[in-house]
């Protein structure tokens, strides 16, 4: 997703975005938002909708049939078009709450939790829906859900009590956050105890856990700013034993978002 640009505190009070005050008409235009609660007219036809909230976006009475049907198609309501919005899924309510978000065609598209209260199929369409925009506007997608970061964001910013703790990308946050090697690693033909030790004398490692004795695994973590991958193999080559598997294992989002924001 392109990222926003020219953010800037102002002394008054003001905020720029691009260069224009948030108080100013002509930036509000160039925003689009999906509230939590989905504000739909449910007695209202698709088209009908979509027409009524180009006309109160500003859009030329010349334009909106086109852009009514730009949306349709964006926003896969072609099935469901002419159905009264009451008809629809909550599936294609949200299609439509994004369509209404969209039909003036701002540069700037705000989603408060637009996944919430849908099955499984109808937040992988979103998903896709929403990465799909991205490629082309500033999405701002606001959410607890934090799946939903990892699948269609590329770049977090966590705030706690009212302020930035975090901001970059999903990868990096969890490399900053982790700051040890952890590896899963996998033996065969070695006994249990004389592997966790002598993994455990390893210059590199800072702590040993056998995770599945019957199986040989053990997770090995590393000092800090440390990469024993080449230690741990060299040591099995000298022993002997088959080095099965080896995987990084990396810090989960949950764990970063609750080491910044849990007290």
């Amino acid at each position: 997703m392109k990222m926003i640009t020219g953010y800037l505190p102002m002394d008054q009070g003001d905020v720029l975005i691009g260069g224009q005050s948030v108080k100013t008409g002509a930036l509000k235009k160039q925003i689009g938002y999906l509230p939590e609660n989905n504000p739909l007219y449910l007695d209202m036809p698709v088209m009908d909708y979509l027409a009524f909230c180009a006309a109160i976006q500003g859009v030329s009475q010349s334009a909106i049939a086109n852009r009514v049907l730009d949306m349709v198609q964006v926003c896969g309501l072609g099935a469901e078009k002419h159905k009264r919005i009451r008809e629809l899924s909550k599936g294609y309510r949200q299609r439509v709450g994004l369509a209404q978000a969209m039909i003036h065609d701002p540069a700037v598209l705000i989603l408060d939790e637009p996944t919430t209260g849908l099955d499984p199929n109808q937040i992988v369409e979103i998903r896709e829906l929403i990465r799909k925009l991205g490629q082309e506007k500033t999405v701002i997608l606001s959410t607890h859900i934090l799946p939903e970061v990892e699948a269609t964001c590329d770049r977090i910013l966590i705030i706690n009590k009212g302020k930035i703790v975090a901001d970059g990308a999903p990868s990096t946050l969890r490399k900053q956050a982790q700051g040890r090697q952890v590896l899963q690693i996998r033996l065969e033909d070695a006994g249990v105890e004389d592997a966790r030790q002598a993994l455990a004398n390893l210059p590199g490692v800072s702590a040993v856990e056998i995770s599945n004795p019957a199986e040989l695994r053990f997770d090995v973590q590393s000092h800090p700013e440390y990469l024993s991958n080449r230690e741990i193999f060299e040591l099995c080559v000298q022993r002997h034993w088959i080095l099965a598997e080896m995987i990084p294992l990396e810090t989960k989002l949950e764990d970063v978002f609750r080491d910044l924001t849990v007290n």
